[in-house]
């Protein structure tokens, strides 16, 4: 975090706790938020066995519109996770490939995939037994 991330205050048992700033500074806001969003990690996890082709991930990635899908790897190579190479030949053909950072990404994401997997039917009875209640 950047010294601006760093900034402490005292809480109600004067213990020091960590402040959260919503600034372009906060890897929280500026870097987890944007792979944390409906599609990111499927289509992440999709490149994980090499490269493909627009509709092949659109029919990999079940119910994402074709204008999701667009936007959505659009942001991924913005971020840098993905390349997009176009290969002139007739029809043109597209690919889309994790780049090395995106490699690098999905290793951690995998990670926490695995944690939801193990703990999904623990996490839905919790939702359940909460919704009952309210």
């Amino acid at each position: 975090m950047t010294s601006k991330q760093q900034a402490k205050t005292a809480g109600e048992d004067g213990a020091e706790k960590r402040v959260f700033y919503n600034t372009d500074e906060c890897p929280i806001r500026n870097v987890v938020a944007q792979i944390g969003d409906k599609w990111s990690v499927l289509l992440l996890f999709a490149l994980v066995e090499g490269p493909d082709r627009f509709n092949s991930l659109k029919s990999r990635v079940v119910g994402i519109s074709q204008r999701m899908l667009t936007q959505t790897l659009r942001d991924l190579e913005r971020e840098g996770y993905v390349n997009r190479t176009v290969y002139p030949e007739v029809p043109v053909k597209v690919e889309y490939a994790l780049t090395e950072m995106g490699k690098g990404l999905v290793k951690p994401l995998y990670q926490l995939v695995s944690w939801a997997d193990t703990h999904h039917d623990a996490i839905r009875r919790s939702r359940k037994a909460y919704d009952e209640r309210g």
